[in-house]
């Protein structure tokens, strides 16, 4: 059987980080994109030729590192993982509000955590027809309601990747390309916002979420368990959202 090949942003640490690690472990070819070199500690094997180093802030590098992908895929992509985010935090590691961002932080956040997904998506939508394959968009529990920690550029660029999932949804489904999105709620990984305890007091599950809990929907979504599933976005939060 031919291997599948998985193209994931954001693979450096939290979710990405595990994602890449339950990809790996059911045998797919892992392509990791990041600002950063492949770090010589991650513990996958041929990590390093199938790293890309792309700054999805500017939009001109996403648009090279296109055609760098394209050649590392040899025609085909079976998912694609929009995984990367920023969400920028005032002096104090405050939440920016919609009075407090300046445009040019909006800008930057809107690129990273949505243009870039449009952008990776159209310009290897060929492969990813060839191979009938998925993308997953990773938003959030921010997208759909005021987060205490999440700032508004954060939450708004969420909110309209929710709704460039259904378009696209409806836009790549022709091409027998899947799209769905994932919205995490609290998810345990290395840096928490001080005032987390209180939130988790609150959620039904009474707990936090663990990355693999959400790599696992992921590597769902993308398999042919999930073959007849499009234009949804699943709710990873314990039941924060009722």
């Amino acid at each position: 059987m031919t291997q599948k090949t998985m193209l994931l942003t954001g693979a450096s640490r939290g979710i990405g980080h595990s994602t890449v690690r339950q990809f790996n472990r059911e045998g797919w070819r892992v392509i990791t994109c990041s600002r950063q070199p492949f770090p010589a500690e991650c513990p996958w094997g041929g990590g390093a030729e199938n790293h890309v180093e792309i700054d999805l802030a500017d939009p001109n590098d996403t648009i090279r590192a296109v055609e760098v992908i394209r050649e590392k895929l040899g025609g085909r992509l079976d998912a694609l993982v929009n995984n990367a985010g920023i969400s920028p935090k005032g002096a104090e590691g405050e939440r920016l509000n919609t009075l407090d961002t300046d445009l040019k932080t909006w800008g930057h956040v809107f690129h990273v955590n949505f243009f870039a997904s449009v952008v990776l998506a159209r310009g290897l939508k060929d492969e990813l027809a060839a191979a009938k394959g998925a993308i997953v968009n990773v938003t959030s529990i921010a997208g759909y309601r005021v987060h205490p920690f999440a700032g508004a550029a954060y939450a708004t660029s969420k909110a309209a990747l929710k709704a460039l999932t259904r378009e696209m949804a409806h836009d790549f489904g022709p091409l027998g390309v899947r799209v769905n999105a994932i919205a995490p709620g609290e998810i345990e990984t290395a840096i928490l916002s001080p005032g987390t305890d209180k939130i988790v007091e609150q959620i039904p599950l009474r707990r936090l979420g663990q990355t693999e809990e959400v790599a696992r929907t992921i590597f769902f979504l993308c398999s042919d368990a999930s073959s007849y599933i499009s234009g949804t976005e699943i709710e990873i939060n314990g039941g924060q959202h009722v």
